[in-house]
C-alpha cells in the first residue's frame, strides 16, 4: 500500500526551535511576567515561583513540570455530544475567530454595530457552513448593556448553532455565568469536563503580562476543564522586538507562563498553544495580519508549540481589506494555507476584515470555499485502486471511456472538491446569461439562500428552558428586558 504524504510546511529547523525555547525560558527566568492577578499569584507563589510585587520569575523546571501535564490532544464534541474537532497532530479545523466590533453592511458596504439580528444570521450561517468545524462568538451585539455583551452572544451562539463554539470573557464575573449555560446545554458540570463544547480565548497583554481579567479566565477554564486557547499578540518593533524570531521567543515565553498558571490551577486540563500575532506596519500604525511577515510568524509557532506536545492555534485565514475584493481573496486564501500546511488545529479567521475588527456574512460564505479547497490539499495525493492509471489500459480512444467507466464512478467524488455556488465555474456564455455575477453577488445571494432554508437543530427544552433562565437573570440584574430573537 502506498503511503499518502500530507503537504506539510516548516518554517524552523530543530536546532532554531531549541534556541527559541531556550531562550524564552531565560527571559521567563531573568526578565519574569507581569501577573495582576492575586490567586495566580498565590498558586505560583506555593510553587516556588520568585514574586517581586506582581512580578515574578518563572523556573525552568516549573515550565517543564507544567507542560509534562498538559494534555497532547483535546476533543471538543458539538451540541449533541458527537466528536467535531480533534486537535491533535496536524488535524486542522476552521471557525470564524473571535471579537469583532463591526458589520459589514451588504447593502451600504459600511461597518456598523450588530445587533441581536446580525448575531442570529451570522450563527445560523456558521452552521450551515460545511467547511467552518465551530462556530464563534464573533460579533458583540450593541442592544445590550456592554456588562452582558460576552455571555449574550454565547447566548445566541448555543441557540442558533449545533456547532462548539470559541469563546471568551470581557468580565471576571462573566465565566461562572457562560459555564453555567454551557451546562445547561451540557447537562452538568461532570458532562461538560468530559466532552467540552466550548474553547475560551485566554489573551496575554504583550510584553509579558497578564491582567487580573485574562488570568482568572485562565484559572476558571482550568478548574472547569473547559479547553483555554492562549492568544499572544506581539507586534513586531511595537509590543516585541523588531525581529521575527525576536517576537517567536516573546510569544513562546507568554505561552508557556499561561501554560504554568493553567497547570497549577488544575493539573492535566485542555490548553492549546497560539496567539494573533502581527507584523507592525511602522507607516500607517497597523496590525497588517495578512502581511507575508505575520503569517511566517504564525506558521513558525505552530511549529514551537507541536514541538512542545501541544495542540495548536492560529489567528489566520482572514484579511485587513475593507469590503471583499481581490485584497481580501488574496490574504484569506494565502493565510487559510499557511494554516493548513502548517497543521493550526484551530484557524481562526473566516469571514474577518479590517484587523479582526469587522465581520462579513458574504465573505464567510465565499472563505468557507477556501477552507474546504485548504481541507482537500492537506489530504494529499492518494493512491486509488489496483492500478494507479486503471483507466490507461484497454481502449483509451473510446470517446466515452473516462466519463463513463467504473473508475471515474467509483472515485470522482473523493478526489475531486465540488466547490459551492459561489465559486464560478461555467463557461462564458452561460455566466453572461445568469446576469454576469460577481462572487460578491452569489455570495450575497448564498446567505439570503441560507437564511431562507437553513433549519437549525432546536434544543431540547429543558436545556433551553434552563440557557433562557440564566440570561433573564442576568437581564434582570442589568434592569433590561431582553431583545426579541425573531
Amino acid at each position: 500500500m502506498l503511503e499518502t504524504k500530507r503537504p506539510k510546511l516548516d518554517m524552523l529547523s530543530e536546532s532554531f526551535i531549541d534556541q527559541i525555547v531556550s531562550e524564552a525560558l531565560d527571559v521567563l527566568g531573568k526578565t519574569g511576567v507581569l501577573v495582576e492577578n492575586d490567586e495566580a499569584l498565590r498558586l505560583l507563589a506555593d510553587a516556588g515561583c520568585e514574586c517581586k510585587g506582581q512580578t515574578v520569575s518563572f523556573k525552568e523546571n516549573l515550565v517543564e513540570e507544567s507542560l509534562k501535564t498538559t494534555p497532547h490532544s483535546i476533543k471538543v464534541y458539538d451540541r449533541s455530544g458527537d466528536l467535531t474537532m480533534n486537535l491533535e497532530g496536524d488535524e486542522i479545523h476552521f471557525d470564524p475567530g473571535s471579537g469583532a466590533l463591526t458589520i459589514l453592511d451588504p447593502i451600504t458596504l459600511e461597518e456598523r454595530g450588530p445587533v441581536t439580528r446580525d448575531l442570529i444570521r451570522f450563527t445560523t450561517l456558521t452552521d450551515a457552513l460545511p467547511n467552518i468545524a465551530a462556530q464563534s462568538t464573533e460579533m458583540i451585539s450593541t442592544d445590550v448593556p456592554e456588562a452582558m455583551q460576552d455571555r449574550y452572544r454565547l447566548y445566541i451562539g448555543l441557540q442558533f448553532s449545533k456547532k462548539p463554539v470559541v469563546t471568551g470573557t470581557f468580565a471576571v464575573e462573566s465565566f461562572e455565568i457562560m459555564k453555567d449555560m454551557l451546562v445547561a446545554v451540557r447537562g452538568s458540570e461532570s458532562a461538560l469536563r468530559e466532552k467540552p463544547l466550548a474553547i475560551f480565548d485566554c489573551c496575554p497583554s504583550p510584553p509579558l503580562k497578564w491582567s487580573d481579567l485574562t488570568c482568572q479566565s485562565l484559572i476558571d477554564a482550568s478548574k472547569a476543564g473547559i479547553p483555554a486557547e492562549l492568544i499572544s499578540m506581539p507586534l513586531t518593533g511595537a509590543t516585541s522586538p523588531v525581529t521575527l524570531a525576536g517576537t517567536l521567543v516573546q510569544l513562546t515565553a507568554e505561552n508557556l507562563s499561561g501554560i504554568v498558571i493553567h497547570q497549577l490551577a488544575h493539573p492535566g486540563s485542555p490548553i492549546i498553544f497560539g496567539g494573533s500575532p502581527a507584523a507592525f506596519d511602522m507607516r500607517k500604525g497597523t496590525t497588517p495580519l495578512g502581511a507575508m511577515e505575520t503569517m511566517m510568524i504564525d506558521a513558525a509557532y505552530v511549529q514551537i508549540g507541536k514541538h512542545l506536545g501541544l495542540p495548536t492555534h492560529a489567528y489566520m485565514g482572514l484579511s485587513d481589506a475593507k469590503i471583499v475584493d481581490g485584497q481580501a481573496g488574496l490574504e484569506t486564501g494565502m493565510g487559510a494555507l499557511f494554516a493548513a500546511l502548517a497543521g493550526a488545529n484551530v484557524i481562526s479567521g473566516p469571514g474577518m476584515l479590517n484587523f479582526e475588527s469587522c465581520q462579513s456574512l458574504e465573505k464567510l460564505v465565499l472563505d468557507n470555499e477556501i477552507c474546504g479547497m485548504a481541507l482537500r490539499l492537506v489530504r494529499g495525493i492518494e493512491a486509488r485502486g489496483d492500478r494507479l492509471g486503471g483507466d490507461l489500459y484497454g481502449d483509451i480512444y473510446d470517446g466515452n471511456h473516462f466519463l463513463a467507466s467504473d473508475e471515474t464512478r467509483r472515485w470522482h467524488r473523493e478526489e475531486l472538491d465540488q466547490a459551492g455556488s459561489v465559486i464560478d465555474r461555467d463557461t462564458y456564455d452561460v455566466w453572461k446569461s445568469h446576469g454576469k455575477k460577481s462572487a460578491w453577488d452569489r455570495a450575497c445571494e448564498e446567505v439570503e439562500r441560507v437564511m431562507s432554508s437553513h433549519t437549525v437543530e432546536p434544543l431540547p427544552d429543558d436545556s433551553l428552558k434552563a440557557l433562557m433562565s440564566i440570561m433573564k437573570d442576568d437581564a434582570q440584574r442589568m434592569g433590561i428586558d431582553l431583545p426579541p430573537l425573531d
